[in-house]
């Protein structure tokens, strides 16, 4: 008996380039290919809805909602093996537990497609999150682009946060749930860190 595997796709870049939108549209397909999925985000994303991965233009794709500790990934291996999907997929990956790349690894091994989207940098420039780990696993890598809103002129590829305004500091917080009010797309050149 041969035993297929199955593959990774992974859709990255960095804040407002389109990731949430490119699993939707991937989502959508699968949903009219009639094969079977299960879909997961992080209950602490709450921006615009709790029980769907939702883009910045409101375009949304119900999903389960889970804990991003230990306990969540375990919540969501026991989904799948109950449920036995063909697709696996989860957004905003980067805010998961480290632990997330094995079971990723897993259901790929069970032959399954499985798509992860994030942001693969935090607002740092540093990886983030278990996603630099399953970015080196990935078969397919989708790194996507915005517009950065400093110059506008250049390829947004850095994420910026903002607090009133300004550079977040380097000490901030690594995950703060936000949209427009509190980050930006930017070009390496615009991209800054505020000293300590």
């Amino acid at each position: 008996m041969i035993f297929m595997k199955g593959n990774l796709e992974v859709i990255c870049g960095p804040m407002f380039s389109g990731k949430s939108e490119e699993l939707i549209r991937r989502m959508k397909r699968i949903q009219i290919s009639g094969k079977s999925y299960l879909i997961f985000k992080p209950i602490i994303d709450d921006r615009y809805t709790s029980k769907q991965v939702a883009t910045h233009d409101k375009r949304t794709f119900t999903a389960v909602p889970t804990t991003i500790d230990r306990v969540g990934i375990t919540e969501m291996e026991k989904m799948v093996e109950e449920e036995n999907p063909e697709i696996v997929a989860v957004d905003e990956g980067c805010f998961y537990d480290m632990s997330l790349t094995g079971s990723v690894l897993k259901w790929v091994d069970q032959g399954k497609r499985v798509i992860v989207a994030g942001l693969d940098k935090t607002y740092r420039g540093e990886t983030f999150g278990p996603m630099g780990n399953i970015l080196a696993h990935a078969d397919e890598v989708l790194k996507l682009r915005a517009i950065c809103m400093k110059c506008k002129s250049n390829q947004g590829v850095m994420t910026q946060r903002l607090i009133d305004g300004k550079p977040a500091k380097y000490s901030e917080p690594t995950i703060v749930i936000g949209a427009q009010e509190k980050y930006e797309a930017r070009c390496r050149d615009c991209h800054e860190i505020e000293k300590e």
